[in-house]
């Protein structure tokens, strides 16, 4: 019976492979395995404490409170796997050889995850964007859900969820709409027949901006006489708004309201319009000589 336990406690403490000089066992394996998972869960508690410290003081937002806790999360990871490292034998010299080998891989294979970790870092310290802000990124307008290591995790008006790789938010052009102020303008264009008034249009404009309780009282709403166009006396409504998610929604019931007021003010909205002028050829001009009006039409 003891020959059975000791032959498995040594199996147990027998190295499965090495590392340089240093011999790895399937128990120090299980205690690497066990400090990884107490730093994770130390990491959670920490965050928790933190969250609800934070969370008392009115001039941090969600987003900083957000940012820090993941820079938390990361640390108490870092410093999980140094330690475990350790109680497995694994010198840091050692890990260093074997970053070096991976260093190759990451140069050829890993090179975007390695990326996007990177940008992931940087979006967390900078905080060009914040867990609750409203972007657009590669065509998409959505709220930021979360900041991952490797992407981000935004929600678009239509309540689609799109992971966003990290290096998109810092490699190309990116509009937050409310890093630092929500207010936005809405450009609300429109043409009106040639002989209108153009200082009753302006009224009824503005008249149709004070109409809606959802736009800025301040900046006030103003109304901009652009050009005069091809068929039309083209004037743009400009209006401003705090809630630049709804931005599309209010375009459009403006528009409603424009058309319906114009209508109550016999204010026309043009078509297109083009004249045709036709040129008869000098030999129809010596046919319809030849043969008279009448006959050219009974034809």
């Amino acid at each position: 019976m003891k020959t059975e336990i000791q032959n498995q406690l040594n199996w147990l403490n027998g190295p499965i492979f090495r590392i340089g000089e240093t011999a790895v066992t399937l128990g120090s394996i299980g205690a690497a395995f066990l400090i990884i998972m107490l730093t994770i869960v130390a990491s959670k508690i920490v965050q928790h404490i933190i969250f609800k410290q934070l969370s008392k003081k009115e001039k941090l937002s969600k987003s900083v409170i957000y940012a820090m806790n993941r820079i938390i999360h990361y640390f108490f990871i870092v410093l999980g796997v140094l330690i475990a490292s350790e109680s497995m034998g694994i010198k840091l010299s050692s890990l260093a050889i074997i970053f070096g080998f991976l260093s190759v891989g990451i140069g050829f294979g890993l090179q975007n995850i390695t990326s996007n970790f990177i940008s992931g870092v940087i979006l967390l310290i900078e905080r060009p964007i914040g867990v609750g802000d409203f972007v657009t990124v590669s065509d998409h307008t959505a709220e930021v859900l979360s900041i991952n290591m490797r992407s981000t995790t935004v929600r678009t008006l239509d309540y689609l969820t799109i992971i966003v790789p990290n290096s998109k938010f810092i490699e190309e052009e990116v509009i937050n709409w409310t890093v630092d102020d929500p207010r936005i303008r809405i450009h609300c264009p429109v043409g009106v027949a040639y002989g209108s008034d153009e200082k009753k249009v302006r009224d009824v404009l503005i008249e149709v901006a004070h109409g809606k309780k959802m736009l800025l009282k301040q900046p006030k709403p103003e109304v901009r006489f652009l050009e005069f166009g091809d068929s039309s006396l083209n004037f743009d409504l400009l209006v401003w708004t705090g809630n630049p998610e709804n931005q599309k929604m209010l375009r459009s019931d403006i528009n409603f309201a424009i058309a319906e007021a114009f209508r109550e003010n016999d204010i026309t909205i043009p078509f297109p319009q083009r004249d045709v002028h036709l040129y008869p050829s000098p030999a129809l001009e010596k046919l319809i000589g030849q043969k008279g009006g009448n006959d050219i039409a009974r034809t």
